[in-house]
């Protein structure tokens, strides 16, 4: 199967994506990363309201095969989690990019996605490692 990255998102090393939409940002994770991972058992997210700070950790996403970290790609406080992905975690792979998104954040400064890769420095990054 061939993993998509959308153009329209920016990606972080840590296989992160965010959707800016104004002053607000869909946080999900990569195909990629899903790929990796495997089946996805359970997922921890913070509370609407929580503020989160660039490159600190979030949350926390587990498989069948290893717990991951996930790492904030910008800094903001959460408007909205996924209660659907956290419910029902089988969503990521289904739709990493539409309905598997985590957090909806209310940005503080979009200058901190100066550093995050296009989607063709992504998928080159990620293809690189395979």
């Amino acid at each position: 199967m061939a993993l998509e990255y959308p153009e329209d998102l920016k990606y972080l090393d840590t296989h992160e994506y965010v959707r800016l939409d104004g002053e607000i940002a869909t946080i999900g994770i990569s195909a990629y990363a899903i790929d990796q991972l495997g089946d996805i058992v359970f997922v921890e997210l913070p509370e609407d309201g929580d503020a989160i700070k660039k490159g600190e950790s979030f949350g926390s996403i587990e498989s069948v095969k290893a717990v991951e970290e996930m790492y904030a790609p910008i800094s903001g406080t959460v408007i909205s989690r996924n209660q659907a992905v956290i419910d029902g975690p089988e969503i990521f792979s289904e739709d990493p990019y539409g309905e598997g998104w985590l957090l909806k954040v209310r940005i503080t400064n979009e200058d901190e996605l100066q550093d995050a890769l296009t989607a063709s420095e992504y998928r080159e990054q990620v293809e690189g490692e395979a």
